[in-house]
C-alpha cells in the first residue's frame, strides 16, 4: 500500500544502495534482489531509491534485455513502510521506483514468502510471475482501515478472475501460489527456495529471442492494458480520500503499529 506526494530525488551513496538492492547480471538479464530482509522489504525512501536505480539501469542498457525483480529468502516484500508516511515515489518509476515506470523489458517477479499490500502491487506491475510454494499474495488494507493505492484496485481486477480479486481487495485474507497459478495469475509454481532459479530460467528463455521484437511486443500489450488506468488512479484517489478522512483509517494504523486488534466505530 501507499499514500504518497510529490517527487524525492535522494542523494544516497550508491554503496548505501548495493546494501538494500543487489544488481547481478547473468547473460542479457539483471536480476535484482530487495534485501532489507530486517523489515520484511518493506519500501520507505531508501529502498525505493535503490529500486529505482537498478530498474533504470535495466531500461538503460542496451546489453540488458529482461529483467528478475525477487526478495529475500522468507519473504517477497510487505509492502509500504508505514513510519515513511508515503515518501517513496521516483523520478521516473512514481511509487516504489516501479509502480508508474513506463518499461519496455520485460520483468519478471520471483516470489518466495509474502508478497503483501504494496508488495502484491509490485508483483502486479511486473509482467511474468515465477513463485515457490511458499509464496503468498494479499491486499490486507482493509483490516488496517486503508485502501490499496498502489495500483492494486484497478490491476488485481485484470490480473485476477474478478470475483478472486475482489475477494482479496475485500477480506484482506492472502490465497497461496497454487491458488494465483490455477487461476493464471502465476506462470511457474516451483519448490521452495527454486522461484528465482525459475524466474531466471523463464527469463533468459524470452532473451532467446530478438530483443526488439519482444519490446515491441511488451510495449504493444501494456499500450492496451494500460488504456484505463487513467479512470483506476482517479477511483483510487476516491477510495483514498474516503478511507483516509476516516476514524477507522487512524484506529487502523494505530492498532498496527501498537500491535493489537483494530476497534472499529465505522466512521
Amino acid at each position: 500500500m501507499a499514500n504518497g506526494s510529490g517527487v524525492h530525488v535522494s542523494n544516497e551513496t550508491h554503496e548505501h544502495a548495493d546494501e538494500l538492492v543487489g544488481r547481478r547480471r547473468t547473460g542479457h538479464v539483471l536480476v535484482i534482489t530487495m534485501q532489507r530482509a530486517g523489515k520484511r522489504n518493506a519500501v520507505d525512501r531508501s529502498l525505493a531509491d535503490a529500486l529505482d536505480g537498478a530498474l533504470n539501469e535495466l531500461e538503460d542498457d542496451d546489453e540488458l534485455w529482461a529483467g528478475v525483480l525477487t526478495g529475500t529468502a522468507d519473504v517477497f516484500s510487505a509492502g509500504s513502510d508505514l513510519t515513511a508516511r508515503g515518501d517513496y515515489l521516483t523520478e521516473r518509476g512514481g511509487e516504489y521506483g516501479i509502480i508508474r515506470r513506463d518499461r519496455r523489458k520485460p520483468l519478471v517477479a520471483a516470489v518466495e514468502g509474502p508478497a503483501l499490500g504494496g508488495g502484491l502491487e509490485i508483483v502486479l506491475a511486473c509482467d511474468l510471475v515465477v513463485a515457490s510454494s511458499t509464496a503468498r499474495f494479499g491486499l490486507p488494507e482493509v483490516r488496517i482501515g486503508v485502501v490499496p493505492t498502489c495500483a492494486g484496485l484497478f490491476r488485481a481486477p485484470r490480473a485476477l478472475p474478478l470475483n478472486l480479486a475482489r475477494q482479496l481487495i475485500l477480506t484482506g485474507r492472502p490465497i497461496d501460489a497454487h491458488r494465483c497459478y490455477e487461476a493464471g495469475f502465476v506462470n511457474v509454481v516451483t519448490d521452495p527456495g527454486a522461484a528465482l532459479e525459475g524466474a531466471i530460467a523463464l527469463a533468459q528463455e524470452i532473451c532467446d529471442n530478438a530483443p526488439l521484437s519482444v519490446q515491441a511486443c511488451l510495449r504493444a500489450i501494456n499500450q492496451v492494458t494500460a488504456d484505463g488506468d487513467d479512470l483506476g488512479w482517479n477511483a483510487t484517489g476516491e477510495a483514498l480520500a474516503a478511507a483516509s478522512r476516516s476514524a477507522d483509517a487512524r484506529e487502523g494504523v494505530a492498532a498496527f503499529l501498537e500491535k493489537r486488534a483494530p476497534v472499529w466505530s465505522g466512521r
